[in-house]
């Protein structure tokens, strides 16, 4: 069985996704999801992104690398494919964790009881996506793939900006387009990204994500009903609470907490 540490824990679970700092308030935040939100905001963010130098630069490098790696295990050991490749597919996060992230993303999916069924469900996700286990490095290699990736790499880039300027951003995205997917806390638990808005959103430390899975459920079924994330509204409160909380203040979050019930 695989053993992890309380921290390995956190960033697996529940740890934040950003080292940036917010430099707005919290009325600030909520404008700046609203405004990510807005229609057209996006495409012309991404679009920007894509003319990047930095970003143009990365994504040469990956397709360098990718074309000359000898195997599928040397390619996610370099450095040039996992800068691309995580972001990509959601793991930005879990790059600290190199060892673990090529033993994850080379399981079989389909195994209900190897190790993908112990991690983060972007693990999961991810590993389907690639099917680096049956395709080896052809699959990284795949142009319809590799197009889907660098998408996803820009994507991230984008939102990476959003968080510059407000901590939080990307998460509360994520959680706004994904809530409606869940429809039981252990798909929350089980997922790191909703975990952290979710936990944050309630108030919930950190912490919590080394207390035993039926102990967080309680914690989060005892100040939210799971019928909310089915709602648009008071998915939106959640996100914006979310903002709130990683701007640092709690002020001015009581008209948000009067639409979850």
């Amino acid at each position: 069985m695989l053993s992890i540490s309380a921290s390995l824990a956190a960033s697996l679970f529940g740890g934040s996704s950003s080292s940036a700092t917010s430099s707005g308030d919290a009325a600030s935040a909520v404008v700046a999801l609203k405004a990510a939100q807005a229609t057209g905001a996006e495409a012309k963010g991404v679009a920007a992104e894509r003319k990047d130098p930095v970003t143009i630069t990365a994504l040469k490098q990956f397709e360098t690398a990718v074309a000359k790696a000898r195997d599928v295990k040397s390619a996610l050991q370099d450095p040039r494919v996992l800068a691309v490749l995580l972001p990509a597919l959601g793991l930005a996060d879990q790059a600290a964790y190199p060892g673990l992230v090529q033993r994850a993303l080379l399981a079989d999916p389909a195994d209900t009881k190897g190790l993908l069924a112990s991690l983060d469900s972007r693990f999961s996700t991810a590993a389907t996506t690639l099917d680096l286990k049956n395709k080896g490095l052809a699959a990284l290699r795949d142009p319809a793939l590799l197009k889907n990736l660098e998408a996803g790499y820009v994507q991230y880039q984008y939102q990476q900006g959003l968080d510059d300027k407000n901590a939080g951003m990307s998460d509360a995205l994520y959680f706004i387009r994904n809530a409606s997917a869940k429809t039981d806390v252990y798909g929350i638990l089980g997922n790191a990204v909703m975990r952290r808005v979710v936990t944050g959103a309630l108030g919930l430390p950190a912490q919590i994500a080394v207390q035993s899975v039926e102990t967080q459920a309680r914690a989060i079924t005892a100040r939210m009903k799971l019928a909310d994330l089915q709602d648009p509204k008071k998915v939106q409160a959640l996100a914006q609470r979310y903002v709130m909380a990683q701007a640092g203040t709690g002020s001015g979050t009581g008209s948000l907490l009067s639409l979850l019930g």
